[in-house]
């Protein structure tokens, strides 16, 4: 184990340590009402068990932290980084993902020891003001991981509870807010060369980064996120039934699973199932739970498109990152605050689908070692999605910040902002 400092600690030191034990302590904090039973199941194969999700996050400072850069620290358990291990090859084999909820044993309450075991040696690392600096960048990525993570086993588990007929609500939610949509208005964005991508020293993943020059094309984009009511009219307008809206992939996709309506919404079109339990549909909300396929043929039928990722990081550049994001404590899309002459919902409720597909920037370079295998081996066949959700945390998010899903996904808090051509 690294010692713990006996020398007063740095400004960096306690930036670093307050940081961790804050984010760790975060989630455990999302999984302090959860019963035994809550943290076994998965309910589809890229899913997760909430104590997989506990137990991965874990492991990646185990991994990537502990096992490299302290001297005669002890594994919990070895074998904890073949069930554990998500998807870096280089680092060894790993259990199936599609059966992670067969896993009964670990108990979750040896995950919550294995929690305390990691958690102990990190502090200690942490605290102590002669550790190798390189540590800290590698720290840097483990929590901004282990917060993806929290929105993971929220959206994880949402889906799990949805599948009960109990429809057990994860906690009680406040209220929705009674407010009326703001009016639907297209600010227009001049075209010409932009620079996009991450800049400066703060923490960005390295798929955001170099940053780039870009041309766009004069475009104008909606002032908010399209909303529930707006996105009613479609259903109520044939859009399901209608191929000509739907790319090819998309259409298939829609018969192969009987899509008619966002995920969680009941076949009456009259309640929504959420974090909170079943509750009537607020109409002015943005709509969510939407797959890219949906949100493009739900543009191509307003007569409108999707942004392109450079559009949206253009209009959100130097913009503050506030919104209905993880702090909020809503855990649900809400309709847009009052109307102002600029951009609203850039940040928080929905991640905003855009037409662009994930991508390298020029001059991309993976990090060195396992964690290139964090970003970039995923570089196919995935669109793009910007702007954080209701689950995001403040400080994880930013304009620069480049999401990616697979197009057929709907778990996950997605929605959409409309665009135009000039």
């Amino acid at each position: 184990m690294a010692s713990i400092p006996q020398s007063v600690p740095s400004a960096a030191t306690q930036e670093i340590s307050g940081r961790y034990r804050a984010v760790r302590t975060t989630t455990g904090d999302l999984v302090a009402t959860l019963q035994p039973e809550d943290f076994v199941v998965q309910s589809m194969p890229h899913a997760s068990p909430a104590k997989w999700h506990l137990a991965h996050v874990t492991w990646f400072f185990e991994q990537f932290v502990l096992k490299p850069h302290v001297a005669g620290y002890r594994e919990f358990a070895p074998l904890y980084g073949y069930l554990f291990n998500s998807y870096y090859q280089s680092v060894g084999t790993m259990h199936a993902r599609a059966a992670r909820g067969m896993l009964t044993r670990p108990t979750t309450a040896e995950i919550q020891d294995y929690r305390r075991h990691v958690d102990q040696a990190m502090e200690a690392l942490l605290g102590d003001p002669a550790r190798d600096p390189a540590i800290d960048p590698i720290v840097a990525v483990g929590l901004n991981h282990e917060q993806q993570h929290q929105e993971l086993l929220l959206t994880d588990l949402k889906h799990a509870f949805s599948l009960n007929p109990l429809e057990p609500a994860w906690r009680p939610g406040p209220a929705a807010f009674e407010r009326p949509a703001v009016p639907l208005r297209f600010l227009d964005q001049p075209g010409g060369i932009v620079q996009i991508g991450a800049a400066g020293d703060g923490f960005s993943f390295d798929n955001e980064r170099p940053r780039h020059r870009i041309f766009l094309e004069s475009h104008a984009l909606a002032n908010r996120l399209a909303t529930n009511a707006e996105y009613r009219e479609f259903i109520l307008a044939g859009g399901y039934r209608q191929s000509s809206l739907w790319l090819a992939d998309g259409w298939q996709w829609r018969l192969e699973n009987a899509v008619e309506r966002p995920l969680y919404w009941d076949e009456s079109c009259e309640t929504v199932f959420g974090l909170g339990g079943r509750q009537p549909i607020n109409w002015q909300a943005p709509v969510c739970h939407v797959s890219y396929y949906e949100a493009d043929a739900f543009a191509r039928w307003a007569g409108m498109r999707l942004p392109t990722e450079a559009e949206w990081e253009a209009a959100a550049a130097g913009l503050p990152v506030a919104g209905n994001l993880q702090a909020s404590g809503r855990w649900r899309p809400e309709a847009a605050p009052a109307a102002t002459d600029g951009f609203l919902q850039l940040y928080g409720d929905v991640w905003e689908w855009t037409a662009s597909a994930y991508g390298p920037y020029p001059g991309f370079q993976p990090l060195g070692g396992s964690l290139g295998e964090y970003n970039g081996k995923f570089m196919c066949n995935q669109m793009v999605c910007r702007g954080g959700s209701c689950l995001t945390p403040v400080d994880h998010v930013r304009a620069s910040y480049r999401n990616f899903f697979y197009p057929g996904e709907r778990w996950q808090f997605f929605g959409l902002r409309l665009a135009r051509s000039a």
